[in-house]
């Protein structure tokens, strides 16, 4: 699967966010159009490309043939992507011993002292007590704290914040459908600078963004999926 997303990739491809890309005498100049008719689905989930402030990006159409930004195409996927600006070089890492999809993600294992503190959150609310947290989280992130709200809890981890809560805090606000690779429907809203992606698990809300930016609205769902019963 991800070996046809690749060369669907390679067929064209733009780089976004990489310091000196437009710089250079190799560059050409053309006339181009961005496509916003193009939508994605990705493992039966409808998917949004987005840059890394969360912004929209559309595919770009020229003489036939689709460009599509490798960057926000590997957050989608899973793929490693990075550049190398001395050599102008694009490299792309599909595996990882074993044949492993690379992503960006790690297995977070909360020590006992974290788990005891995060079930003591829970606790505090009647009916609430079950303990709920994300399995994984980005490479570059970390856990921090758990804190209990005046109607919920909230996680707090570096790049991340994860409230659960039995209220929706998206009632009242304009928001976009989107579905998580597992089948999850779950709404996108924007209350503040900050995109919430909020949806139902078993009897909560969970409420997840990243309040300084560094996640992707993709990466977030991802996250998202990995959300479940702390034991």
């Amino acid at each position: 699967m991800k070996k046809t997303i690749l060369a669907a990739i390679v067929l064209g491809m733009t780089l976004s966010g990489a310091a000196g890309v437009y710089a250079g005498s190799k560059l050409e100049k053309i006339n181009a159009y961005l496509n916003h008719g193009i939508t994605f689905n990705v493992n039966g989930a409808d998917q949004s490309l987005m840059d890394s402030n969360g912004k929209k990006l559309a595919p770009i159409t020229y003489q036939n043939t689709t460009y599509l930004p490798v960057r926000a195409i590997a957050d989608l996927t899973g793929i490693q992507v990075g550049f190398d600006a001395a050599s102008q070089q694009i490299r792309l890492d599909t595996e990882q011993g074993g044949n492993k999809p690379t992503g960006e993600w790690t297995t977070i294992h909360y020590s006992e002292a974290q788990i005891k503190a995060i079930k003591g959150a829970f606790a505090k609310f009647e009916s609430f007590e079950t303990a709920y947290a994300p399995q994984q989280m980005a490479k570059n992130d970390s856990y921090v704290k758990a804190a209990a709200t005046g109607d919920g809890v909230n996680l707090i981890f570096k790049h991340m914040t994860v409230n659960v809560s039995p209220r929706d805090y998206s009632d009242g606000y304009k928001s976009k459908e989107v579905k998580l690779s597992n089948g999850v429907s779950a709404k996108w809203y924007t209350p503040s600078k900050t995109p919430l992606l909020g949806f139902q698990l078993d009897d909560r809300t969970v409420t997840i963004s990243s309040p300084d930016g560094t996640l992707s609205n993709s990466q977030i769902e991802q996250i998202a999926v990995s959300v479940a019963e702390l034991k």
